[in-house]
């Protein structure tokens, strides 16, 4: 989840844009080398030889016997520890499959004995660390407390990726408890994993909670990855990360197996380079499960491949909503936008604007309240079958005061405290709270879109990345499309629009639930309009020399 501002002292929308964080961080001068525009280059030297290497290509280049799964899965071993462990130090990977070359090896096998699973098949895959594994990995969403949680079988998600033939790499770091701790918390830092880097400029927030699984997807330690979302956590990392992004309707991907923390709010996601891979990736990802009954309401609904939607042509005839309240706001951020619009246009879509934001956010105190009640159910449900020394949310609690200098060092638990004080789910304030959240969220967005005929609604995903700040914590702009889609349950797809001061800017399409498709179709073609993805530069900060 990325850490809302309602936690504060309000929503999104009442923020000055004054506060959008593009300056600079109070960071220390260095020695480096500065770059020819003023800014401190981190000096890499980055000629990978998969760098934005797409699924297809990767297929391509094993189906012709240039590469093979097992070369595939060592190149980017090779990569994590050489850019994600040295170099710039992303820290975005917080343990690496120690079976991924054997696996790899055998879907080499595979492919020689002429089965070939489909597009994943031989694909290496990072994994966001709230995800259970049946394997040598850890499970523990960031946390001290379960750093030692081996789980005992594979969440839904990680089970039908291996059925794909996705060669899972590791695990990614996160926000920890995915952003849910603390209402001063630091996207991208866990007492487990430490502090995840932005790629683009490296004392900037790669956003959370899936901070390891975006920066990983843009500085090419993976093909693809997968995060989590409740409210942001995927479009945010992606946004902020210049990568793709997709939330999928709630019920479209089983949660079972993942440390939850809203049944109302939770799925999985891809975080992908390319919207191709993006729908390659989700399209393993659903199926309807028995150990998440929510997902029976996707039968007949989902799809096992959405690259069918894929058409460069899908805007044509379309009527997108462009959300009027972020017309007018950062200049740089300004002139992203209207070219978006106008790329919009050109390709055959009717532009109309409309204002859902500051309609939906006013409903954050109680989406708030629902996310604590149903934190505190799941947390307590999961952690009673766990391999983990805790057993419910209290002794979290316990076990992080105990070991607080290591456990809280800057920020403290204030959210998990809170939580764990409210009643169960039979409470007249949750049920009061989380039925007015769908309800009227859902109706919102309705309306919206059905007296303005659109197929999508669209704007910034966020604004610019802000600088790290263990003191104060994350410091969001003024910009935010994920809460609409989050607290209905609909689906969101980001996809790079441009950049301000070297920080990558996404843009969102959003609409009704299980439309997946037809967003795909939109973001694809805005995507290959506005070709707006650029490879990360490392820089220290934006500081001048």
């Amino acid at each position: 989840m990325k850490r809302r501002n309602f936690l504060k002292a309000g929503s999104l929308a009442g923020i000055t844009f004054s506060m959008l964080g593009v300056g600079a961080c109070a960071t220390k001068k260095t020695d480096d080398t500065a770059s020819t525009d003023g800014n401190q280059s981190a000096d890499i030297q980055d000629d990978f030889e998969l760098s934005e290497a797409t699924v297809q290509q990767l297929q391509d280049k094993m189906k012709s016997g240039e590469l093979t799964s097992q070369k595939i899965t060592q190149l980017y071993l090779d990569r994590i520890q050489a850019i994600d462990k040295n170099g710039p130090k992303l820290n975005s990977v917080i343990e690496v499959n120690p079976d991924a070359l054997q696996i790899a090896e055998a879907l080499d096998q595979e492919r020689k004995n002429g089965k070939v699973r489909g597009p994943l098949h031989g694909i290496p895959i990072l994994i966001k660390d709230n995800i259970d594994t049946k394997d040598k990995m850890s499970t523990s969403a960031g946390a001290l407390a379960l750093a030692e949680n081996k789980a005992s079988k594979d969440a839904f998600v990680a089970a039908k990726l291996r059925e794909a033939g996705a060669v899972i790499l590791g695990k990614t770091n996160l926000s920890e408890w995915a952003n849910f701790r603390s209402t001063r918390s630091t996207s991208g830092w866990s007492s487990r994993g430490g502090q995840t880097k932005n790629p683009y400029v490296l004392d900037r927030s790669p956003c959370g909670s899936s901070s390891g699984s975006g920066t990983a997807v843009a500085a090419n330690l993976c093909a693809i990855a997968v995060g989590t979302e409740t409210d942001g956590s995927v479009v945010c990392p992606a946004s902020v990360n210049g990568a793709v992004g997709i939330k999928p309707t709630v019920g479209l991907v089983s949660r079972a197996g993942i440390i939850p923390i809203s049944a109302s709010q939770d799925t999985a996601g891809p975080i992908a380079r390319t919207v191709a891979d993006a729908a390659i990736l989700l399209g393993a990802m659903t199926g309807t499960d028995a150990n998440d009954a929510i997902t029976q309401e996707s039968t007949g609904k989902t799809l096992t491949d959405y690259t069918k939607f894929l058409d460069a042509n899908s805007l044509q005839g379309k009527r997108i909503g462009v959300e009027k309240s972020f017309l007018k706001g950062h200049e740089g951020i300004d002139t992203l936008y209207q070219k978006a619009i106008e790329a919009l246009k050109s390709k055959g879509a009717t532009v109309v604007e409309v204002e859902v934001v500051g309609k939906i956010n006013e409903l954050g105190g109680d989406e708030f309240k629902v996310l604590q009640y149903e934190f505190k159910d799941g947390v307590n449900k999961y952690l009673a079958t766990a391999n983990a020394k805790v057993k419910s949310l209290k002794e979290v609690i316990e076990f992080n005061k105990q070991n607080e200098a290591k456990a809280m060092p800057f920020f403290k638990q204030e959210t998990l405290e809170s939580s764990e004080k409210l009643g169960d789910l039979n409470s007249k304030a949750y049920l009061t709270a989380r039925d007015k959240n769908l309800k009227q969220s859902r109706a919102i967005i309705n309306k919206i879109m059905d007296d303005n005929k659109l197929d999508a609604i669209s704007g910034p995903t966020y604004g610019p990345s802000w600088c790290i700040d263990v003191v104060n914590g994350d410091a969001f702009s003024g910009y935010g499309l994920s809460t609409p889609a989050a607290i209905s349950g609909y689906p969101h797809i980001t996809v790079p629009m441009g950049q301000v001061l070297h920080l990558p800017i996404g843009f969102s399409f959003f609409g009704k639930p299980y439309t997946e498709g037809p967003l795909i179709g939109l973001a694809y073609a805005f995507e290959q309009a506005a070709k707006a993805r650029q490879k990360p530069t490392y820089l220290r900060s934006t500081n001048p020399a």
